[in-house]
């Protein structure tokens, strides 16, 4: 009966062990930092495919958008912020709040889908942004960029989704280098970072955006292969997002595999590990 008893208590403290360290881990996910794997190639070459990193939910204050979302597909998982915190999603105050600055690197969560995204600021409320032949205007001030040689990636299936990266140079066979421009970009507060350009496309050339109060403009860096705030929400893009809807600020890559599992440790970039953002 004593061995009984000792063996139930075993199993007692194992549960809460598991309990405790579940707990520690929802609080160190909800309130301070947030994991997330980049899955594209939109913020090339600021981030990879694959780069691992934590986002700093402490950075803009906290809203609905803090709360965790769990998608895994293959298991047919989707739990989104809502699920969690939908009952506070109506109000647009942050608590403990304070709005990006102009260049960030921020991971937000789109209103419509739910998913989580990744790009940079480049648009503040009230400013007026435009791209004309591929150069980004901000309230009529262009933001130089000066040439700065080609990004070189070979060409192959990237990632878990296993997609292949689009370059300049052309159709190329499997196995080549895929090259792309390189530029850096200065915005008016002297933000420097790098972009990518392909070629000529769609949104090389758009109208005039009209950043409404409480919202902000996000572009990818690789301007030509990015699902970003030039196109509207309606039309299946990121439009104008909220500042209730930001979860986060992305400061440096954690871990970085090229490979399409993080278990295959001969794919990892060790040149990428604890890489801050800029």
């Amino acid at each position: 009966m004593a061995e009984d008893k000792g063996a139930l208590a075993g199993v007692i403290e194992t549960v809460k062990t598991v309990v405790y360290a579940l707990l520690i881990a929802g609080i160190f996910r909800t309130v301070l930092f947030q994991p997330f794997f980049i899955p594209s190639g939109s913020m090339k070459d600021t981030l990879l495919v694959g780069d691992f990193l934590f986002v700093n939910k402490m950075a803009y204050g906290y809203s609905y958008a803090s709360c965790p979302s769990i998608y895994l597909p293959g298991l047919g998982v989707d739990i989104g912020a809502d699920d969690f915190c939908g009952v506070f999603e109506d109000y647009d105050d942050r608590l403990f709040g304070s709005d990006p600055e102009l260049g960030d690197v921020v991971v937000f969560r789109h209103p419509v889908t739910g998913r989580d995204f990744i790009k940079r600021v480049v648009g503040m409320p009230g400013d007026r942004i435009q791209v004309r032949d591929g150069t980004l205007y901000i309230n009529d001030e262009a933001a130089p960029q000066v040439p700065a040689g080609e990004f070189v990636e070979t060409f192959a299936p990237q990632g878990s989704a296993r997609q292949l990266p689009q370059c300049s140079n052309g159709a190329v066979g499997q196995g080549s280098d895929c090259i792309k421009e390189r530029y850096t970009e200065t915005l008016p507060n002297g933000t420097e970072h790098a972009v990518l350009n392909i070629g000529t496309r769609s949104l090389d050339n758009t109208g005039v955006f009209t950043v409404p109060a409480d919202h902000f403009f996000f572009m990818g860096d690789n301007r030509d292969n990015s699902t970003d705030s030039r196109v509207a929400q309606s039309a299946g893009g990121v439009g104008f997002v909220h500042r209730k809807d930001l979860v986060g600020r992305a400061d440096r890559v954690i871990f970085s595999s090229a490979g399409s599992s993080m278990l295959a440790f001969w794919t990892w970039r060790s040149d990428r590990f604890f890489k801050a953002i800029e």
